[in-house]
């Protein structure tokens, strides 16, 4: 008997579906989403990296998993941490660092359009790779594939990366 199956409303991947209730509307995530990405902080956060290479994967989740209840501040900072770890080399941790310096400022954030698609990798491709350097790199390879997605609202990350001087 084949066990019933999900769509995640962000990331779109179908999963089987669990007994975990889908986290608030929000989050635009599945409850079986949700557990993978649950399972892919843990495996992030035990690697104990000064790299810091959690960053990069709450951020692209973040851009991935926007929705219409999305607040504004969960994409802008998400899409900013994409923008710093891609385009200007920053570590998980610098981005940390940029983030805590970015809510120290504008308070009212934009709500960007969102794009069509969600990105060619989802997180649980990133949970399918071995552990170690081949997931590691598969976090790096969804980070691009996510900022990407996000091509139209570029200019205007770089713009606020900019007046703030991150």
């Amino acid at each position: 008997m084949q066990q019933p199956t999900e769509i995640c409303p962000g990331c779109g991947v179908q999963l089987e579906h669990t007994a975990l209730h889908a986290p608030p509307p929000r989050y635009a995530a599945s409850g079986s989403c949700w557990l993978v990405f649950g399972e892919l902080s843990y495996y992030t956060l035990s690697l104990n990296d000064p790299y810091f290479i959690h960053q990069l994967t709450i951020d692209a989740y973040g851009a991935q998993h926007s929705g219409q209840q999305t607040k504004p501040i969960t994409t802008v900072f998400a899409l900013v941490g994409l923008q710093l770890a891609i385009e200007k080399r920053y570590t998980g941790r610098q981005v940390q660092q940029a983030h805590i310096a970015l809510a120290r400022q504008q308070k009212d954030w934009p709500t960007l359009i969102m794009p069509d698609q969600t990105g060619a990798i989802t997180m649980q491709d990133v949970w399918q790779a071995e552990a170690g350097q081949h997931r590691n790199r598969r976090i790096h390879d969804w980070t691009e594939s996510v900022w990407q997605r996000w091509a139209p609202s570029a200019d205007w990350v770089r713009d606020c990366v900019n007046r703030y001087g991150l």
